[in-house]
């Protein structure tokens, strides 16, 4: 073998064993600090220092300012303010008229969701696959009237339909006279006069006005399932009822669970909706609710430290029934995104 034979043969193989390393070359670590340039710079100014100092300013340091204020006998109108500890609680919590309202909270929290969600599902249900069980999978005929009618209250402000249903559910209004076309005589009954049917008849409104949002948020959500999946349950003969409960609901799991959230929240709120029905708090405080009640303390008692002590409960409360939701589904539904069994 000859000497050009053998010197091109290392060379050959010198270019084999440097294109090799070069291939092999290993990526630069993920930990490594990225270099600072403008261009990173900006972005970081612009979608995450901005909107984090947003954020603290003004959501966590009003927060905190309420914290201190419910620890003070402040009146709202006066640069002087004692500090007096936890005594604002305490007399919260000694106070019949606001665990009552705290009570009425807790209720709305509860039924007002449950309620809208369940009317909600099953109008979305019948818009997106209530329609004929043969051929392909669709909602009832004329769905898209059905979603405006219903979708209509929702763009209504809420205290005009807290204002309206007040003058619904007046003795003389018009719900006693439609019940007296059908030979019902009440006697000109005050539906939020009365103890016993003030805050039913205050969940219903709520749910009125709220249900039709939510119905489209349900029906944006079931549009979003795969055709075919709704498909392969009617092939294997499920039926609506199987098919909602088995192939639907889960396929929603996440935006059952913020609506019922938000629902929440606004339950937890409701001021709007009970100040235009009952802005006193109905028969024996019936309907009253917690927002009510810090309104009236800061402004009509001029007791802003006692009502910041209200509104710290009424935040609390809020964070725990969020909590609370969340964990309630996570146990009922399996892991969480990225690990969802």
């Amino acid at each position: 073998m000859s000497n050009s034979t053998v010197s091109g043969g290392s060379a050959l193989q010198t270019a084999a064993v440097v294109t090799a390393r070069s291939g092999r070359r290993k990526p630069p670590r993920a930990g490594l600090p990225r270099k600072m340039t403008l261009d990173y710079a900006s972005f970081l100014a612009v979608f995450l220092v901005l909107p984090v100092a947003i954020f603290l300013i003004f959501v966590i340091w009003p927060f905190i300012q309420a914290v201190y204020f419910s620890l003070t006998n402040w009146t709202g109108f006066s640069p002087q303010m004692g500090f007096v500890g936890l005594d604002n609680f305490v007399r919260l919590f000694q106070d019949g008229a606001f665990m009552q309202a705290m009570g009425n909270n807790i209720l709305l929290a509860i039924v007002v969701p449950l309620i809208t969600i369940i009317i909600a599902l099953v109008f979305a249900s019948l818009i997106t696959v209530g329609g004929p069980s043969h051929g392909q999978v669709r909602g009832l005929k004329a769905s898209s009237f059905y979603r405006v009618v219903s979708f209509f209250p929702y763009v209504i402000p809420a205290i005009v339909i807290a204002i309206l249903w007040n003058m619904i559910y007046a003795p003389s209004g018009l719900l006693n006279g439609i019940l007296g076309l059908f030979g019902i005589d009440n006697n000109q009954f005050a539906w939020l006069g009365d103890q016993r049917t003030a805050m039913p008849a205050s969940i219903f409104v709520m749910v009125w006005g709220m249900v039709g949002f939510y119905m489209v948020l349900f029906i944006a959500a079931i549009k979003g399932i795969p055709a075919e999946t709704l498909e392969a349950a009617r092939i294997d003969g499920a039926g609506r009822f199987r098919t909602v409960t088995s192939i639907m609901l889960p396929q929603i799991r996440d935006n059952v669970q913020t609506a019922y959230i938000y629902l929440g929240i606004a339950a937890l709120d409701a001021f709007v909706y009970m100040a235009g029905l009952n802005s006193t708090g109905g028969p024996g405080n019936s309907t009253l609710v917690m927002s009510q009640y810090l309104f009236r303390t800061a402004f009509e008692k001029g007791q802003f430290g006692l009502a910041s002590a209200m509104g710290v409960v009424l935040a609390v409360l809020t964070l725990v029934f969020a909590g609370l939701v969340m964990g309630v589904f996570r146990l009922t539904g399996g892991k969480d995104e990225g690990g969802r069994s």
